[in-house]
């Protein structure tokens, strides 16, 4: 008679993976991606053609300058300003390793100059003016270089009267430029307010991170300001607030759907339909006649603009 406790032993079938080197080779390297999020996996090729968010759980990664100025500019009508400029170490700085060395890594990494990419572009047919951060360039921290390129961004915008817009994503102001980083606190937002005086539209767009100094200047100061979803936005992180209030502040706190109910955010837009948007927003703002785009579920005109 047999036991409670005997169960039958399960036959598992022997896989053996590929012992030759020639073998292993026919798989690419980085073939998949997992969401950090929700652990779903998809080919990379997928989920760059996804616009580089999940299609399981919506998730929003962070993408390079280049990769968000083709995904929202007309084909081809880029054209890159200012574009030698580079910072340099006035202050000798050291941490744990030289500034410059710092910088000259960034620049290896990602083969930008800095951590900003300007220039002008057509968006829907409108001519704007376009600055894009790049998070892989030292956290896109803004030092003297951005604020710069930024600055020569709006008064181009001025200059030829055609929209600005910007795309943020950063952790704030470069502390290895000390007063320098922050001095372009106060420039860029000099400059937001002549752009306010010459009735010229500035577009704030913020993805994941915007915060610290950048978000204390000219990225909370556009016309219209769009965060991508699940987008951390705020100033000083949560831990230092509830620190320094002593109490415990909501789970979504600083997220871009918690900005847009009280009123810091117009609206929320998934990375698919942000092209669309703006084309919607840059013909009403320059008051051009609309232009026919594609019926299709989500589109713009279903956009919710933040609550009163």
């Amino acid at each position: 008679m047999g036991s409670w406790f005997q169960r039958p032993t399960p036959e598992f079938i022997k896989i053996t993976a590929p012992q030759t080197r020639e073998v292993r080779d026919r798989i690419p390297k980085d073939l998949w991606h997992k969401c950090p999020n929700c652990g779903a996996i998809i080919t990379r090729k997928d989920f760059k053609a996804n616009l580089s968010v999940c299609p399981a759980c919506g998730r929003h990664e962070r993408i390079s300058a280049m990769d968000r100025i083709q995904q929202l500019v007309d084909e081809g009508s880029f054209k890159e300003n200012n574009a030698s400029l580079r910072a340099t170490d006035p202050l000798n700085f050291v941490d744990k390793r030289k500034y410059s060395e710092s910088l000259e890594a960034a620049r290896k990494k990602t083969g930008l100059n800095d951590s900003l990419v300007s220039g002008t572009a057509h968006i829907g047919g409108v001519e704007v003016s376009l600055g894009v951060m790049d998070f892989a360039f030292m956290g896109g921290s803004m030092g003297s270089v951005l604020g710069e390129k930024v600055t020569r961004a709006m008064e181009l915008s001025i200059e030829r009267r055609i929209p600005c817009i910007t795309v943020t994503s950063t952790g704030g102001a470069r502390m290895q430029e000390g007063i320098l980083s922050l001095m372009q606190m106060a420039k860029t937002s000099i400059l937001c307010a002549e752009l306010e005086q010459a009735g010229i539209p500035f577009i704030s767009i913020l993805a994941d991170p915007s915060t610290a100094g950048v978000m204390a200047s000219f990225a909370s100061l556009g016309d219209v300001i769009i965060a991508e979803p699940g987008a951390y936005v705020g100033f000083a992180g949560k831990r230092v607030i509830e620190q320094t209030i002593n109490k415990v502040l909501p789970a979504d706190f600083q997220t871009s759907e918690f900005q847009r109910e009280h009123g810091f955010v117009d609206m929320v837009v998934e990375r698919a339909r942000l092209r669309k948007t703006l084309i919607v927003l840059l013909r009403q703002l320059m008051a051009m006649p609309p232009i026919p785009l594609e019926e299709e579920e989500g589109s713009d005109s279903q956009v919710v603009v933040g609550k009163a």
